[in-house]
């Protein structure tokens, strides 16, 4: 499975650069971003991109498509076998544990949709939107740990100690 994964990301995206190499570009080259994101070099070429807009847009849905057909395959099979599960206290241990799981593929799919349709679509929209590009990469690994930590009980009760209103902070005492 991890080399199924690794050969279809290398497969989508080594060919970017190649499309990118046979444009002239009249622009300025400074890139809206700290890091090289292909719509922004895109964006600076004088030559016709549709080849890449139609690309960009087919490894996007080949990416995010697949990924989620493979994701809701996958917990449609879990929920029919949680389900078959006797004990309801148990079914309710298996299904907490996908939440977890769901909330952090979300956090990291909904961020990326967003940046590649604001990148796509959103060329009058203020620059704070395009800040979005910054979500998309420190949200989810900032967010990971806490959502896969809050679900643990002694984390979760030391956490509300530290923040009970009424009683003053250690530092104030």
């Amino acid at each position: 499975m991890g080399l199924s994964s690794l050969l279809r990301s290398a497969l989508l995206i080594l060919s970017l650069p190649f499309l990118l190499r046979h444009f002239q570009y009249c622009c300025s080259h400074v890139l809206a971003h700290a890091y090289c994101l292909h719509l922004e070099i895109m964006k600076l070429a004088c030559s016709s991109i549709i080849v890449n807009h139609i690309y960009g847009l087919f490894v996007v849905a080949c990416t995010v498509g697949v990924d989620s057909l493979l994701i809701f395959l996958s917990y449609a099979l879990i929920l029919r076998t949680v389900l078959r599960i006797a004990s309801r206290q148990e079914r309710l241990r298996a299904l907490n544990t996908c939440v977890s799981h769901i909330c952090a593929v979300l956090l990291f799919y909904i961020p990326m949709i967003g940046l590649s349709l604001v990148h796509r679509f959103g060329e009058h929209l203020p620059r704070t939107v395009h800040l979005m590009s910054y979500v998309y990469l420190l949200v989810p690994p900032l967010m990971n740990p806490i959502v896969y930590n809050i679900k643990i009980k002694q984390i979760r009760q030391r956490i509300v100690k530290k923040f009970e209103f009424g009683k003053p902070f250690r530092c104030f005492q």
